[in-house]
């Protein structure tokens, strides 16, 4: 099925782009799987734990968090996304682990104006520490229909997807001194929140909070991914997971050709090529092949 958008074509693959390692896998019950943590009534339940919402109104955001904390695997949440003039707002989904040396594996969905598109903001922290961002425009309208986010979190590295189709890449370069999130594990969370001192244009544009309720809505939760209580995982061994992982979750051909059409034409911000913010380099890690 073919489309277009900005004038780009675009074919939806059919096939899977990566190949997955099953360890544990479980469909999503909100109930049973998050707790809602901060915003009062503006985060529910629907649909007997199938849907989720969060709310933002002028008073509160709302956010969620799971119940379980994973080290490794791969984390689906379909959302879809605050509707109209958006402009102020942040949808945030994302893996965090806690404390000022915390790892963290971003997406961020900056609002608009009605009929500007949205900003996928992604970032990575290691022991505290981010400015990894990287920014895309999408190649839909993330606000018509649910669409599916994914993160993929192996040893060697993480991947970010949008329904099935990689858009970020991120290598374990350790062996060049950069830190990468391997060793503590990660609870998934949500938030909606105000943030129109940054969010929209610089802060430009602020929050019309006429048009207030903002709620972003989330279904089709799914954890293929070792779980972690009482300081064991629920995998058998970390080498087990090491060595299985070198033959799964890689890129096939198809998925680097995704990657690269989506790098090429949405990609509109890469902490690897400014070189006004890094005047003395850009960070090792950008000097290594993407793909």
């Amino acid at each position: 099925m073919g489309s277009s958008c900005n004038g780009v074509s675009m074919l939806v693959p059919v096939g899977l782009v990566v190949n997955s390692l099953v360890v544990v896998a479980f469909a999503g019950d909100f109930y049973q799987d998050f707790d809602l943590t901060w915003g009062g009534n503006r985060g529910k339940f629907f649909n007997g734990g199938k849907l989720l919402s969060l709310s933002l109104d002028r008073v509160s955001g709302s956010g969620f968090q799971s119940k379980k904390e994973y080290l490794f695997g791969r984390i689906d949440m379909q959302l879809k996304l605050v509707a109209g003039n958006s402009a102020g707002t942040v949808t945030a989904y994302y893996l965090s682990s806690q404390g000022p040396t915390h790892d963290e594996i971003d997406f961020e969905f900056l609002g608009n104006l009605s009929g500007d598109p949205y900003i996928l903001h992604t970032n990575v922290y290691t022991l505290g520490k981010g400015n990894r961002e990287q920014q895309f425009y999408l190649w839909f309208d993330p606000t018509r229909s649910f669409h599916t986010y994914s993160i993929i979190w192996k040893p060697q590295r993480i991947i970010f997807l949008v329904d099935n189709i990689p858009i970020r890449v991120f290598k374990n370069a350790e062996s060049v001194g950069v830190p990468f999130p391997k060793s503590q594990p990660m609870r998934i969370y949500s938030s909606l929140w105000n943030a129109d001192d940054w969010a929209t244009r610089g802060g430009l544009v602020k929050t019309d909070w006429t048009k207030a309720p903002f709620t972003a809505y989330y279904r089709n939760f799914n954890a293929n991914a070792c779980t972690w209580s009482g300081g064991t995982s629920s995998c058998a061994s970390t080498s087990s997971i090491s060595d299985g992982v070198r033959e799964t979750n890689e890129l096939n051909a198809p998925g680097r050709r995704r990657l690269r059409w989506v790098q090429k034409y949405f990609m509109i911000y890469n902490y690897c090529t400014d070189l006004k913010r890094f005047p003395q380099g850009v960070p090792p890690e950008c000097k290594r092949p993407r793909f």
